[in-house]
């Protein structure tokens, strides 16, 4: 009976565990893009385990997020953090009109009234002389820090908020499935790197030897080839050795592959960053401080080091926010063209 116990529980650690539709589809999709992945054992069942902890995690981010805001000049003027993100109440619909996404959508979506989206935006803070009250005087040559927003980018949109919300969640599965993907390539490429390495130090340790060889035959002396170089070369080839050793046998390399996009999804914090903004600012978007009686309002956004929809270089932090946006508010593309003339004059 004791057998029987091990080799049932045996077989219940090697299957699958139970999987939401979200997890199901984000192992399809990374099947999908590593067909090869199929011929480790136990492919699905790695896999899902390790994308059910992103899925949790990233799941829970989301779920945190504040409810999207209207995005339109009325709120502009209600709104503190859509006031911070855009310096007049007509940049609203000029910025979320010029995204191609956005107009997709309406396209794909005649019924739809408005549209859910991921507002993307670069954020800098800067520091400026300004005015300061103290007390009953006021001073003019205070430092200050200015906060301004701009590179308005909108790619995820959702005709709910909840489908919007799901939508950052499979984008953000796809994104760390890639990067464990671009790990696996990187691998792949330092190995090659590397066999290349060893024949070329091969080939200079034969060269070097023959070279001794031919020149004692030549001047008919015990000439030796150069023991420093060989030595040297022989502490490169041993260094080359142990690196091609720590990539593993090359007839295991899809396990190994398996094991990296599983190591990245199963750490999901550690390649995505996301934290909370809050800062207290006035009309100006001038940073207040604590003690300081200038009247502000107190916003709340996030920032992420992690495109979740939010197209950003690597290693850059971007200003997100989820936002609804009127189809009675998309401009038209003659009025974009306008605009776009204006600044260039």
């Amino acid at each position: 009976m004791g057998l029987f116990n091990w080799m049932w529980h045996r077989n219940e650690e090697a299957a699958a565990p139970p999987a939401s539709d979200e997890v199901r589809e984000a192992v399809a999709r990374i099947v999908k893009l590593h067909p090869q992945l199929r011929l480790v054992e136990e492919y699905e069942a790695h896999l899902t385990r390790a994308a059910s902890v992103s899925f949790e995690y990233v799941d829970r981010l989301v779920e945190a997020l504040p409810p999207a805001r209207e995005a339109s000049a009325a709120a502009w003027s209600s709104d503190a953090c859509i006031h911070a993100f855009f310096t007049a109440p007509d940049d609203v619909a000029q910025a979320l009109s010029r995204s191609t996404d956005v107009r997709h959508f309406f396209d794909e979506c005649p019924d739809a009234g408005e549209v859910f989206a991921v507002l993307g935006m670069a954020m800098t803070e800067r520091r400026v002389l300004g005015a300061k009250q103290e007390g009953v005087d006021v001073r003019s040559d205070v430092m200050r820090t200015t906060v301004s927003f701009g590179d308005y980018q909108v790619r995820v949109c959702g005709l709910t908020e909840a489908l919007l919300r799901r939508e950052i969640v499979r984008r953000v599965l796809d994104q760390l499935a890639l990067e464990g993907l671009s790990h696996v390539e990187a691998d792949a490429a330092r190995r090659d790197a590397l066999q290349q390495e060893r024949a070329l130090l091969k080939a200079r340790m034969q060269l070097l030897e023959r070279g001794g060889v031919g020149m004692s035959h030549m001047v008919g002396s015990g000439a030796v080839p150069d023991l420093a170089e060989r030595a040297k070369i022989q502490l490169e080839m041993d260094e080359n050795e142990r690196s091609l050793a720590s990539l593993g046998l090359k007839t295991d390399a899809l396990q190994r592959e398996l094991d990296v996009i599983c190591e990245v999804l199963s750490d999901p914090a550690s390649h995505l960053d996301v934290m909370t903004k809050r800062v207290r600012l006035n009309a100006m978007n001038i940073v207040l401080e604590d003690n300081d009686p200038a009247q502000g309002q107190q916003i709340e956004f996030r920032l992420a080091r992690f495109p979740a929809g939010l197209p950003a270089a690597p290693g850059d932090w971007r200003a997100f926010a989820l936002v609804r946006f009127a189809r009675a508010d998309l401009l038209p593309p003659a009025s974009l063209r306008d605009e776009t003339r204006h600044l260039v004059i």
